[in-house]
């Protein structure tokens, strides 16, 4: 899946979007989930982080939400991302 970013948004746009994208996912349980760790963690990521996160929000709720909770194992490409480790950390 492709980020939604364009290549010449600058890092406060991104950051800004990435924090919005993490509050409105679709699913309330989600936009609790991501939304409070975006606000935490999104204001300090590198642009390497930033990158990863907005990868990551490509999925979809419930695969999110299954990685995140335990229920299923990420994808090894999900696995290897800073911004999932820590998200994984926040909620374990």
């Amino acid at each position: 899946m492709e980020p939604v970013g364009k290549s010449d948004e600058t890092i406060e746009n991104k950051r800004k979007r990435l924090i919005f994208r993490s509050d409105h996912r679709g699913t309330k349980e989600m936009d609790i989930i991501l939304g409070t760790f975006a606000r935490e963690f999104v204001p300090n990521f590198t642009e390497t982080e930033l990158a990863e996160y907005d990868q990551l929000l490509s999925h979809n709720d419930p695969d999110l939400y299954n990685w995140i909770a335990g229920k299923e194992e990420a994808p090894n490409d999900v696995q290897s991302m800073s911004a999932f480790s820590k998200l994984i950390a926040e909620h374990s």
